[in-house]
């Protein structure tokens, strides 16, 4: 199995790398097009190609709270 990779960026997006599929809550599986393996998702809900990142984050100062967290709560 081919290996994902989900970078959480500086006060930006999410980027995922790998074999992806993504599916809606509805269990509806988005057609990621030409994106290939990398897409990039929104964290800021900012955005208006949701779950898509278009950059709104950089316009609004998003500011978020951690990069990442561990399971049991403490900063990555």
């Amino acid at each position: 199995m081919e290996r994902v990779v989900i970078k959480v960026r500086h006060n930006g997006p999410y980027k995922v790398t790998g074999s992806i599929t993504l599916i809606d809550a509805d269990d509806n599986e988005y057609d990621l097009g030409d994106r290939g393996e990398t897409i990039v998702l929104c964290r800021c809900g900012g955005s208006t190609t949701k779950p898509f990142c278009d950059g709104t984050h950089s316009q609004i100062g998003f500011e978020a709270a951690e990069r990442a967290v561990r399971e049991s709560g403490e900063p990555a």
